[in-house]
């Protein structure tokens, strides 16, 4: 078994006349840039307690940061514990799991566990995302439809916590039913990053799995898959047209979203973008290697374009799954200038005519013309609705479809501009509901992984944590002010005491 890294070093620390210190304040989306007094540099548990006990001896609020694609400007206090140096990913044959340490970005995670046992964790596809925020919101993917979520797989999580005494101490929780931290380990299983202590470690092994053969005890993707790339030109798409094309694939995910669906393994992307952008664009994935996997394909594309009656253009190549990871056509741009804002939603149906005329009106405008912003449908459904809602802190469990709203750009003179468009998009897409996509029949609130700073004070009044917990969040605060009594650890969109 390898160890993990626990040498008793000091952390390192970067102060802002550092020439680092630019470089570890700014993250994904340039829009936000952290002030803290320091950053420190941790590469085991032992100084990740050591961080913290001495913030807490100078009264600094601490944020966490690991990959660094925060969508808001919420890893920011007066220190930052940056926990990227830990990449670690092992099998712990003690714990009969695999050991990935809370800095690894997902491409760390699936080259090490493929490449070593031939298995892989259902995550997102863009390969520099952290781990350690990912996980903590749930964490979905291209192989999510057939293998449920990331946190659907995780076994226990080792959390750097302060009690009311403001005494620092680490804690290992399990999923186990007799472990007497077991709400600690449910609260990481969807509660979002920043809320309880600092998660230095996951370890993972798929329920039910059994044996010590660690080949058996998480998902095994598969060897090959088919990526397929179909676009439509804005210039011979109608109003009319536009609105079969997304009643056709909503229509597909309610038909194609039970747990036990044969679709399990196709996971699609339809990206309307601006009319600058030139076409609407959908991407899909379905294993290779399954017998009938082209002629499934085949019956997808031909059900979306379905009376469409516009001319589409398909590419589509075979890859190896590793390979896919790294590039598969769903990973968004990174640039080291990206501005970025985006709003989510959770969705139980497919659109109505309302919505869809919607869309089209923001899409067409004559004055928006940027060809770095769309509205994403991504495929959801299937094994990640196999999980009661409140068997994890993550609650959207019968959901068909995640709506993703994004703008990108790289002048921060434009950020009115492009914010405007968003914040107007969305209030209209959700206008029968105040403007958030509320619970009910049709729609099922946000997801803490896309934070939304405007979801605190949104027209429609719906209490923010209403959208992103559900009925979980009265346990999440329970667990809050066992844990974190102090609020040693977070940021606006926090868990709250309670009252």
């Amino acid at each position: 078994m390898q160890q993990d890294s626990s040498g008793l070093g000091c952390p390192i620390t970067v102060e802002p006349k550092d020439r680092r210190f630019d470089d570890l304040v700014t993250g994904a989306n340039q829009r936000w840039t952290s002030s803290p007094d320091y950053v420190q540099l941790v590469s085991s548990t032992h100084q990740v307690v050591e961080a913290v006990e001495e913030a807490l001896r100078s009264k600094a609020r601490i944020a966490v940061r690991s990959g660094g694609h925060c969508y808001e400007g919420l890893v920011d206090g007066r220190v930052i514990i940056d926990i990227s140096p830990m990449k670690q990913v092992y099998y712990d044959a003690r714990r009969r799991a695999f050991a990935v340490e809370a800095g690894a970005t997902l491409g760390d995670v699936y080259n090490a566990l493929y490449k070593g046992w031939g298995v892989t964790l259902p995550g997102g596809s863009c390969p520099s995302v952290g781990i350690g925020g990912h996980a903590l919101g749930g964490g979905y993917g291209l192989l999510s439809r057939q293998h449920g979520l990331v946190i659907d797989h995780l076994y226990a999580i080792e959390v750097v916590v302060v009690d009311a005494h403001r005494r620092v101490r680490t804690v290992i929780a399990t999923r186990e039913a007799n472990d007497p931290h077991r709400d600690l380990f449910w609260a990481h299983t969807g509660g979002g990053g920043g809320n309880f202590g600092c998660v230095v470690r996951y370890w993972f092994r798929s329920p039910g799995a059994t044996g010590h053969d660690p080949a058996d005890l998480l998902p095994q993707p598969p060897s090959r898959v088919l990526v397929s790339t179909v676009t439509w030109s804005w210039s011979d798409l109608p109003a009319a047209a536009f609105s079969r094309l997304v009643r056709n694939f909503g229509a597909w995910h309610e038909a194609n979203s039970a747990v036990d669906t044969d679709n399990a393994d196709l996971f699609s992307q339809l990206e309307p973008a601006p009319l600058a952008a030139g076409t609407v664009t959908m991407h899909t994935q379905v294993d290779a290697t399954s017998p009938d996997a082209t002629a499934r394909l085949d019956q997808f594309v031909k059900a979306v374009g379905a009376g469409v009656d516009v001319a589409h253009r398909e590419e589509r190549q075979e890859l190896g799954w590793l390979h896919s990871t790294q590039w598969n056509g769903f990973n968004g741009p990174e640039t080291p200038t990206l501005r970025f804002k985006a709003k989510v939603a959770q969705l139980r149906k497919s659109w109505t005519e309302d919505q869809i005329s919607a869309m089209y009106h923001h899409l067409t405008q004559v004055n928006y013309q940027n060809p770095g912003a769309r509205l994403m449908f991504i495929s959801f459904g299937g094994r990640i609705n196999a999980v009661a809602p409140n068997a994890t802190a993550y609650p959207h469990r019968d959901s068909i479809m995640l709506a993703h709203l994004v703008s990108m750009w790289t002048e921060a003179s434009q950020d009115e501009q492009h914010l405007s468009w968003v914040r107007g998009f969305y209030h209209d897409l959700f206008a029968a509901t105040g403007g958030v996509p509320a619970i009910n029949d049709r729609t099922d609130g946000s997801y803490i992984n896309y934070p939304d700073l405007d979801l605190i004070d949104n027209p429609a009044k719906v209490p923010w944590h209403e959208l992103y917990f559900k009925d979980n969040y009265p346990r999440l605060q329970r667990v809050r002010a066992r844990w974190n009594p102090l609020g040693i650890f977070g940021h606006e969109l926090s868990i709250a005491l309670p009252d």
